[in-house]
């Protein structure tokens, strides 16, 4: 019996909720970019990539996203969105028709200083309220009159922020965001990127086109994860991209007031079935998924007792009595939203589907 711990990505998922988010978005005259960094957010750069053939644009963190992303074959419009690291990527970018977005002075100095006459389509990165990456609101409009000047820079520059609290739907402070992106870039038309997977969800008023197109990053929507505190990405309509599952190895009888795995952390109240399933974070699972953490035995749903172990967790089978060895168990993915698991693990959905390691085997499921 293969003890091989399973991902299974549901590539037909991954297209109904491209195809869910690009509804969204048309319906305010804005297009979508899948944002497919972390490798597919943990669900494989290029599958994902196929699966998202009708986004308008795809997402990657990094130069070398790109650069396997051209490899494999893939030719829609591609956005780096840290852009540049030194002066050198400019012709690899421009080798591989790969976009820019320019967040720093030191990025822009490198433009103005390149003689290379290929084209190169730049997104322009405002800093408002996220403090993270971008320019000030005070030097975007010179900003963007220096790209505009450079004879090998797309004219049309799209100008982009980043939402800090998007996922509170009450919160100020995007409001105050939207405001500032507005003040900054009142002085031009063009395209312009502020809503991501919240932001598509609570604040339509941040990808409503008038006179510019409007772009939508989508990211943990298209792999059906939330992205507000307490839901689920089912909760909105987006289905679970990825199923982790195992089997049960182990099935046995403990006596009550036994203690279960490493620290004796779970005494049994009552003489009990206890089964080892063959996941552990070696896999990827959380080590931090406390007592109670739910997993489903064979449909049924049980629970993670003990702590977890690297090639193994322990459940309690009260409530799946006619568990058997070679039994399936699903971790979380289908009938398991993987928020509850996060939640459980003191974490977030992101963090979870991103961890899977090289133990892990990969397969497609085409529905």
């Amino acid at each position: 019996m293969s003890r091989t711990a399973l991902a299974t990505i549901h590539l037909g998922a991954l297209r109904r909720n491209l195809a869910r988010a690009r509804a969204r978005a048309r319906a305010q005259g804005a297009q979508v970019m899948a944002v497919i960094k972390a490798d597919g957010y943990g669900h494989g750069l290029e599958r994902v990539a196929r699966a998202c053939a009708d986004a308008d644009a795809l997402g990657v963190a990094a130069l070398g996203d790109g650069l396997r992303l051209r490899s494999a074959g893939n030719r829609q419009r591609i956005v780096v969105l840290s852009g540049p690291d030194e002066a050198g990527d400019l012709a690899e970018l421009r080798r591989l028709d790969l976009d820019a977005v320019i967040h720093h002075e030191a990025q822009l100095r490198w433009l103005e200083a390149d003689a290379d006459a290929r084209t190169l389509r730049v997104w322009l990165k405002i800093d408002t309220g996220m403090h993270r990456l971008g320019f000030d609101p005070a030097q975007v409009a010179d900003a963007h009159a220096r790209l505009r000047a450079l004879p090998n820079i797309d004219p049309d520059i799209v100008r982009m922020t980043h939402f800090a609290a998007s996922d509170e739907f009450d919160n100020a402070s995007t409001h105050a965001q939207i405001a500032c992106f507005d003040a900054a870039t009142a002085s031009g038309v063009g395209p312009r990127s502020l809503a991501n997977s919240a932001g598509l969800l609570g604040w339509p008023a941040a990808y409503r086109s008038t006179n510019a197109t409007n772009w939508v990053r989508v990211g943990g929507l298209l792999y059906g994860l939330s992205v507000v505190e307490g839901r689920s990405g089912l909760d909105f309509g987006f289905e679970p991209a990825m199923t982790l599952s195992t089997r049960l190895i182990s099935v046995k009888a403990v006596a009550k007031g036994e203690r279960i795995g490493y620290a004796a952390s779970w005494e049994c109240p009552e003489d009990m079935r206890v089964g080892v399933a063959a996941i552990g974070y070696g896999d990827g699972y959380p080590r931090s998924a406390r007592a109670g953490t739910p997993v489903l035995v064979g449909g049924v749903r049980a629970q993670v007792i003990g702590r977890v172990s690297m090639d193994l967790i322990t459940l309690d089978l009260r409530n799946a009595p006619s568990a058997r060895i070679g039994d399936g168990v699903t971790l979380w993915g289908t009938g398991l939203p993987v928020e509850t698991i996060a939640a459980q693990a003191g974490t977030i959905a992101y963090d979870l589907t991103c961890g899977m390691t090289r133990r892990v085997l990969f397969v497609e499921d085409e529905d």
